[in-house]
Order: C-alpha cells, then sequence, then structure tokens
C-alpha cells in the first residue's frame, strides 16, 4: 500500500502514487513509447505458443498416477481445527479422498511422508498487484518494459513458493500475465485479474503527466496505454471503460473512490464517483454477473459507496463506528491490510509519511470494528515495488494475530478469502473449491513442518518451513524426503 512513489504506482497500488516524483514521470515517458498491446499481446503469444507443451507436462503427471499425502495432520479451514493422522489423496489436479483411516494407497499411487507435518490450503492473498510486486525503482527508472516483466516473472513464482497458490490482482496489466501462468508457460498463483483500476480525473489513479494534462481529446495518457489505470468522467465514460476490463477478462473491476496516502494530488479527504455514477459502475459489474472493488479510506466515501450497493470495500482505514456498522448491514465485505509500521509501508516522503502515520492509527480499530460487528473480513498484504519486501506477504498475515487466533487467520487466507472470491460469480477464471481441503476442491495446498494453529510465526519463514507446496495438483516444490 505505501512503497516507494512511482508513477506506476497507481497503475497497481490503491493506496497512493507518487505521481509528483520528476524522476518517475521521466520514467514514464520512457515507458510511453510502450503499447499495452504490443507488450501484452506478444506475452500472450508466447504464452498460446507455450500451450502445447503445458498440456503435455499435465499429461505426463496424470500418467503418473495419484498422489497420497500421508502421516499428516489437516487444517481444516471450514471448521477452524486441526484433524490428526490424516491422509490425502490427489489426482488430475483435485483432492479425491481425504482419509482418516489410514487406509492403504490405492495403485500406482505416489505416497509422500509427509512425516507429521500440517496440510493447510495453499494462501490466498486477497490484495496483490503482480506486475509491480518486485520492480524496484531503478528498474522503473530504466524504462525497459522487459525488465519490467523479467521481474514479474521472477515474482511470481517467488510468491508461489511463499505458499500463495491464489491472489486476486488489484490493479495492473495482468491479463497476459495470468494466461502465461495459467498454460504452465511461468510458474505462479492463480490470478483473479481487475486490469486497470478506473478512476476520476484528479483522483487517485489519475497519473498524467503534466504533458498531458489537458486530455486531449480521447487521446490516452501513458499510463492508460499501459494498462494501468483508466480516467473517466461521466457514466458513459465509466461503463465504458469497466465494459472494457470485462471484455479482457477481469473477474472483478476496481474503481477508486477516494484519495491516496502518497498521491499529493489527492488527499485521502478527496472523493471521486458521484452516488449516481456508483450505481451506474454497480450496474454494469452485474449484468457482467460479477462485482466492484472500491478503495475507499474515508467515511464519506465508503458510506456514499454502500448507499449504490458496492459489496467489497477495500482498505477503510479510517471508518468511523457508524461506517462500520453500516458495513455489517448492507452485508459487505471489508477487505482490508493490517499496516502497522514502516516497516510494511517501506520509505515515505513528503505528505505521504503523515498519511501513512493515519493509516497506522486506525488499523488497530478498523480490525476491532470488524470483529465487533462481525463485518465479513478478507485479508490482503498490498505489498509492492521491491522483491525485498516480497516476505512481508506472510508476515502481514501473522500481524493478524494481534485480533484474532491463529486458526482464523488462517481461515481468514483459505477458505474466508476463497468466499469473498466466489463474488465473482459466472466471471470466476477458476470455478471449483478453492481455500479448503476436501473432495473435490482443486489440489492447491502446503505442507508445514510444524503446526501454525500452535505457532502462526511458521508462516513467516517459508523457505525453511513450508516442506511441499502444490498448486493444482503439481509439486512446485518438495523437501520432506
Amino acid at each position: 500500500m505505501l512503497r516507494t512513489g512511482s508513477k506506476y504506482r497507481h497503475l497497481v497500488h490503491d493506496a497512493g502514487c507518487g505521481c509528483s516524483n520528476p524522476d518517475l514521470q521521466r520514467a514514464s515517458l520512457r515507458l510511453e513509447a510502450l503499447s499495452r498491446r504490443g507488450v501484452l499481446s506478444g506475452l500472450a503469444a508466447t504464452a498460446f505458443a507455450g500451450m502445447l507443451p503445458a498440456q503435455g507436462v499435465a499429461e505426463t503427471m496424470a500418467g503418473q498416477g495419484p498422489t497420497l499425502l500421508t502421516n499428516a495432520r489437516l487444517f481444516d479451514s471450514r471448521a477452524g481445527k486441526a484433524v490428526d493422522n490424516a491422509q490425502v489423496l490427489v489426482d488430475g489436479g483435485r483432492i479425491t479422498d481425504v482419509d482418516l483411516a489410514r487406509s492403504p494407497p490405492p495403485e500406482r499411487a505416489t505416497v509422500v511422508d509427509c512425516r507429521a507435518g500440517m496440510i493447510i490450503p495453499g494462501l490466498i492473498d486477497a490484495h496483490w498487484h503482480t506486475i509491480f510486486a518486485a520492480v524496484p525503482l531503478n528498474q522503473l527508472l530504466g524504462g525497459d518494459p522487459g525488465i519490467v516483466f523479467a521481474a514479474s516473472t521472477a515474482e511470481a513464482e517467488r510468491t508461489l513458493m511463499r505458499g500463495f497458490t491464489t491472489v486476486r490482482d488489484l490493479g495492473g496489466p495482468v491479463f497476459s500475465f495470468k494466461q502465461a501462468i495459467d498454460t504452465g508457460l511461468i510458474p505462479g498463483p492463480r490470478i483473479y485479474p481487475s486490469g486497470a483500476m478506473i478512476t476520476t480525473s484528479g483522483g487517485h489513479g489519475d497519473m498524467r503527466l503534466p504533458n498531458e494534462i489537458p486530455r486531449d481529446g480521447g487521446r490516452l495518457s501513458s499510463s492508460e496505454l499501459f494498462g494501468g489505470a483508466a480516467i473517466v468522467d461521466g457514466i458513459d465514460a465509466l461503463q465504458l471503460r469497466i465494459r472494457e476490463q470485462l471484455l479482457q477478462g477481469a473477474s472483478q473491476v476496481k474503481i477508486v473512490g477516494s484519495g491516496g496516502v502518497s498521491s499529493p494530488r489527492s488527499p485521502l479527504d478527496m472523493i471521486t464517483f458521484s452516488e449516481e455514477e456508483l450505481r451506474a459502475a454497480v450496474a454494469v459489474a452485474a449484468d457482467w454477473n460479477t462485482y466492484i472493488v472500491l478503495h475507499a479510506y474515508t467515511d464519506r466515501a465508503v458510506q456514499r459507496a454502500l448507499r449504490a450497493g458496492v459489496t467489497c470495500i477495500e482498505h477503510a482505514h479510517l471508518i468511523d463506528e457508524e461506517t462500520a456498522i453500516m458495513i455489517a448491514e448492507k452485508g459487505a465485505w471489508l477487505s482490508t491490510q493490517p499496516f502497522l509500521t514502516m516497516a510494511d509501508a517501506a520509505s515515505q516522503t513528503g505528505p505521504g509519511v503523515e498519511r501513512a502515520q493515519q493509516i497506522f492509527l486506525g488499523t488497530p480499530t478498523l480490525y476491532q470494528y470488524a470483529r465487533k460487528h462481525g463485518i465479513k473480513t478478507a485479508w490482503g498484504s498490498d505489498v509492492l515495488f521491491s522483491p525485498e519486501l516480497g516476505p512481508r506477504q506472510n508476515i502481514m498475515l501473522t500481524h493478524l494475530s494481534n485480533w484474532y487466533q491463529n486458526a482464523e487467520v488462517l481461515q481468514m487466507a483459505t477458505s474466508g478469502n476463497a468466499q469473498l472470491l466466489e463474488l465473482s460469480n459466472m466471471r470466476n477464471p477458476y470455478p471449483g473449491k478453492l481455500g479448503v481441503i476436501e473432495k473435490g476442491s482443486f489440489a492447491d495446498l502446503v505442507v508445514v513442518g510444524g503446526n501454525p494453529v500452535d505457532d502462526l510465526s511458521l508462516l513467516e519463514d517459508p523457505e525453511k518451513n513450508f516442506k511441499l507446496i502444490m498448486k493444482d495438483g503439481r509439486v512446485h516444490k518438495n523437501i520432506l524426503s
């Protein structure tokens, strides 16, 4: 949420934007020549070219027969409890049986001894930015899109190796990248894409350079051409841009309702869309059988969105109890992040430092409201712009232990977040059961060397403690033997 300012910070990060940074403005100009269609269609073509090999790998895996994970505990993410003496049978990318009777392995099965570790569902991050999570500032300054996508490719695998088998991407040109992962061209998590984040002129997400203001007719700004932002004014333009994201494969659409932490031109207290515009946005998403995600921090922005029918509020760190009660009464989701200190936010300068401190102060109160009023709460990390900060994805999850029991934290990052993803309805790119380990669910799981229900800190060192990582029935890591 609070990473180093960048021209492209608004492309992918809904907590703020370093639009005024002159170095990043220059970087943006270097990237302006990059056509979104050019690079991403090229990546799509590469992904398509990789489809046959990927299918070949899947067929080979299937030909090897089922895999039985044995000698394990199991985390029941629906009940929120550990189950002893469990076996999990995987075949064809799905869990085909959960056995507590220690039945003998089926014929042709590969048996994996979990050495008394705990099998948990693959973790789900409800707020991630796949393309820019690990792109450092100096790489952006270089203006080389090849480096941007190379860094994103490396980070996608690291994300998976941290145990996150699914992410909800809340801003960025990720559609073709998702295809590359889904076809097996590169390793990475399942992606629920939003596409470009949509804002008004002057709002958080308007990243235009001085030479791009005023808008020249229908000419798109560099950030819009890159596919990370869409700047709209009026209902017609808003409906058009939402439909364009859905046309490209968005599972949900993100719009900006308030200012951002480090965006000096869009302070936290500002509001973007009118209630009428928000209603129009919600209606378009409903016509496509999916939902709108709204970035908002303040009472005014959140209450306006709720009155308009928005069902998922992102952030909301500055709301009061009246607004929290309204979220609960409307049955909306609160998707937020446990930002506590500057260690979670990286460096900030200027007004961003003061705004970040406001968020840190609001975080504990927000979670207290969520618990008190039974708000449906999802967790996301919102880590961005540094490969060194990537491990904080796991630390951000364990921050939840300040307000939740360990089992509740595991539930939120598995079956809980999976319930939020189901709001995508007919636009769900992965129809099936996620976040649970039960018959018929996707075979996305992690074997933890220890019991995270007793010791949640085990999640903070996935390199050491995650002994096996499986996604879609394929083993991406196995150090059990």
